[in-house]
């Protein structure tokens, strides 16, 4: 009987990997044929918004990557070194830990103020919205760009949330490809 049960769930445990791996398999695909807006959450910052003597000039006084948070930033690079997928540029939001995910995963980037966090007031979300959008439509359609920033911007274009460190990939009209978290 437990030789059963530890068969059983050895092949639970392989049927369970196959699914998120032909799902990897299919993002790369996907990234490779170009055309693609890779939207990346920063990676792990503990805490939530930016404490009150917040500024935007100062990593000190801003939430930060933890460790893991910078680990996470170089196995997304790895990802995408690993699997010889093409990029145009990257552009990150202003603040410290979105420029130090695109530094530790990409090392160029650009920074564009469209990208920055509307957590402290969500009335500038629109704005920034259309100002990314206005930016992102004088791209080359035919490559991909990569864009780390904060939740509310990618939710705001993407209409979806994202976790720490996710990619939500969409095409030009802004509909989600697929999800996907380096693990």
């Amino acid at each position: 009987m437990q030789v059963r049960s530890i068969i059983f769930i050895c092949l639970l445990s392989i049927t369970s990997f196959f699914p998120a791996f032909a799902n990897e398999q299919k993002i790369i695909k996907d990234l490779k044929e170009g055309g693609k807006l890779i939207l990346i959450r920063h990676s792990e910052a503990p805490g939530t918004g930016d404490p009150a003597n917040f500024n935007l000039n100062d990593c000190k006084t801003q939430r930060n990557l933890s460790a893991e948070g910078i680990e996470q930033a170089k196995r997304i690079g790895e990802f995408f070194k690993k699997n010889n997928i093409p990029f145009e540029k990257v552009y990150s939001s202003e603040y410290c830990r979105c420029k130090d995910t695109a530094r530790n995963a990409f090392k160029d980037f650009e920074t564009f103020s469209g990208l920055n966090s509307t957590f402290a007031d969500p009335s500038k979300t629109p704005a920034y919205i259309k100002k990314t959008k206005e930016f992102i439509e004088k791209l080359d359609k035919n490559k991909n760009y990569i864009f780390v920033a904060h939740h509310t911007t990618i939710e705001g274009l993407a209409n979806k949330f994202a976790n720490s460190g996710e990619m939500i990939i969409v095409d030009r009209s802004y509909k989600v490809i697929s999800t996907f978290k380096v693990n």
